[in-house]
């Protein structure tokens, strides 16, 4: 490593130490069919329970290759307009679903007290790049649209997500900037994203082994997405990030993942960005669906969505004025 070694919070080694008792293949030397099990498996045993909600609904939105599973998660049965948050699960674009991060879009519903809808986009190898990018973007659109099935009057999207999923919100509020959609997207939350896939220094160096999230997991990651680097949909960091929306960005100390994801943070400060950047240090990649086995980890959760929850009241605050003044 090119670091001394680095702080691991009690209950992350705790973690990393059951993982590394664990006999069999890691997902890297697995077949995506298996490595997808494993995952379920993973977050089944180690992440917190969705809770109760009024509403948790399984539905399919229109795609461009056919319909997306969706799952709507709210707190309340009826609903003024308001905004809606668009999750994006992580798994490296070839693992993970709806059901992987079903506790996390739990949370997220019931901390800020909005409608949240997982969209469970097309995975490589299958659907390789830019399978997953189109079928998010598309959601996107056909939520902002205030669908009849849907049930609600959208006044604004929140493109979040972890990992893979961070990566496709950040893709997706990039492109509703450039094209807008029927109502704006004015908040993001990226979770560990991946920002520049060619990246290899750094954090890469650091925490490519022993971590949970590796190196050579990556690789198969990446090797099965097949996605061009030189396009801005794989590597967002590639774009200008002037008129983005508030942002809040997380990274782990203790991931691979981690100088990209502050890297991208730093471009939205310099573009103009008000940006909350927050760093769970001493934690790993994937913290946010191992609540469970990582106590701790859920405090790095509810300050993420503690922190969303003031950007969305200064926006609110903001808006005040106008509304008053069209309503007269």
């Amino acid at each position: 490593m090119s670091q001394a070694t680095p702080y691991v919070r009690p209950d992350v080694q705790m973690m990393l130490d059951l993982l590394s008792a664990q006999e069999g293949p890691k997902a890297h030397e697995s077949d995506p069919a298996t490595a997808r099990a494993m995952m379920d498996m993973i977050f089944t045993m180690a992440e917190r329970p969705c809770g109760d909600l009024a509403v948790k609904r399984d539905f399919a939105l229109p795609g461009p290759a056919g319909d997306i599973p969706a799952r709507l998660y709210d707190t309340r049965e009826n609903r003024e307009p308001g905004p809606v948050v668009v999750f994006f699960h992580g798994g490296g674009f070839v693992i993970g679903n709806i059901e992987t991060h079903d506790g996390l879009c739990g949370e997220t519903a019931s901390t800020l007290d909005l409608p949240v809808v997982s969209v469970d986009y097309r995975l490589a190898p299958e659907n390789p790049f830019p399978a997953a990018p189109e079928d998010c973007i598309a959601a996107a659109r056909w939520i902002a649209s205030s669908p009849t099935e849907l049930g609600l009057q959208v006044t604004g999207l929140i493109p979040s997500g972890d990992s893979a999923g961070g990566n496709l919100a950040a893709v997706t509020s990039l492109a509703l900037r450039d094209e807008p959609a029927d109502v704006p997207v004015i908040a993001q939350w990226l979770i560990y994203p991946a920002t520049d896939m060619s990246a290899d220094g750094g954090s890469m160096q650091d925490f490519a082994e022993g971590f949970l999230l590796e190196s050579a997991t990556m690789e198969w990651f990446g090797n099965h997405y097949a996605g061009d680097e030189t396009d801005w949909r794989l590597n967002p960091v590639l774009k200008d990030t002037t008129g983005l929306p508030p942002t809040v960005l997380v990274t782990a100390g203790l991931d691979p993942l981690r100088d990209q994801g502050r890297e991208y943070a730093g471009k939205l400060i310099a573009g103009g960005v008000h940006t909350v950047y927050r760093e769970a240090g001493g934690n790993i990649h994937g913290f946010a669906n191992l609540r469970k086995i990582i106590p701790s980890a859920h405090d790095d959760v509810v300050a993420c969505l503690e922190a969303l929850k003031l950007i969305l009241a200064e926006i609110e605050e903001d808006a005040a004025p106008e509304q008053a003044a069209a309503a007269e």
